[in-house]
């Protein structure tokens, strides 16, 4: 079986991807397990990743380039996916310096390695949030850090296109939600607070709107792109998301039903480094894969409420 690298195998998407892509791959995947107050769930999703027969686990952090070369040396890769990195907007504002760590230069160490092995894929995760606030969709005003780091990772990696015959692909996802998801976005907020019958804050006074991206139509865009790279430039930039936008509003109504309650709701101002609205421009993909997420946000929210109540029990 050709073998794939996977970084950020602990989180959420990288966790589903593995899964996924594990039925057709070899897949070695890593993380640094990083601390935080939500190191249980990576945890639990990596001992479920270590039942499946196609896939390895090793700690590792990619900012590290002595030990990320020794795996180097030891494998043949096919494809190597980047997915390692410190998320959220608003935090990149308190610690740069970690995301300067994980996003920009653990990004470098990997991906100068991917190409010194001229692996025949190299595939990363950016952000929708590159895009900021512009309607023109122009990512060169960046209005975090965080999203200004997902902004170089696809500046650098196209720096290198000259001299490497590595096929490059960024993914830039929109707001991805599900089973087994990020515990510090709304989605699973949202729920925890209502299941605990505490006030939510919803910023902006709920204004605001975002492509809410089901995983398992991520994980079927990714595992379709990997499928199709005869097909691929050397170089390219996905929207990775629905290519339908929702309301706070109407996401907020939905986890209410599901829960067969109503929020205690605090609303704030807009937060800094808030985007008012995002949606997926899913054309490239499309033309590429043939495929067209189809879960619907109702039926999203149905899976990850029934997931959370059995794994909080």
């Amino acid at each position: 079986m050709k073998k794939i690298l996977i970084t950020g195998c602990a989180g959420f998407i990288g966790f589903h991807l593995s899964k996924k892509l594990s039925k057709d791959y070899s897949i070695l995947g890593i993380d640094s397990f990083e601390k935080n107050k939500f190191s249980k769930i990576s945890q639990d999703r990596v001992k479920e990743l270590k039942k499946i027969k196609n896939f390895k686990f090793k700690k590792i952090s990619i900012s590290n380039y002595k030990i990320l070369k020794k795996i180097y040396e030891k494998n043949n890769f096919f494809a190597v996916i980047n997915l390692a990195a410190t998320a959220g907007v608003r935090a990149s504002f308190n610690n740069p310096d970690l995301y300067f760590k994980n996003n920009i230069l653990g990004f470098y160490n990997i991906y100068t390695l991917s190409i010194k092995q001229n692996v025949e894929l190299f595939m990363f995760g950016s952000s929708s949030s590159v895009y900021g606030n512009n309607k023109d969709l122009k990512t060169d005003n960046p209005i975090s850090f965080y999203a200004a780091t997902k902004k170089c990772n696809e500046i650098i990696s196209h720096s290198f296109l000259q001299s490497s015959s590595t096929k490059i692909v960024g993914l830039r996802f929109f707001t991805v939600y599900g089973p087994w998801g990020r515990p510090d976005m709304a989605v699973y907020k949202f729920s925890r607070n209502i299941n605990l019958n505490k006030t939510i804050e919803v910023y902006n006074h709920g204004h605001h709107s975002r492509d809410f991206s089901y995983i398992d139509d991520i994980v079927q865009s990714i595992f379709l792109i990997i499928e199709k790279i005869k097909k691929l430039k050397n170089y390219q930039l996905f929207d990775i998301g629905k290519g339908k936008t929702n309301s706070l509003k109407n996401l907020l109504s939905l986890i209410e039903k599901n829960f067969n309650k109503k929020f205690k709701i605090k609303k704030t101002s807009l937060q800094k480094g808030d985007v008012m609205t995002t949606k997926a421009d899913i054309k490239k993909l499309k033309n590429l894969t043939n495929f067209v997420p189809k879960t619907t946000l109702k039926s999203g929210i149905e899976n990850f409420v029934k997931w959370y109540k059995t794994y909080y029990k």
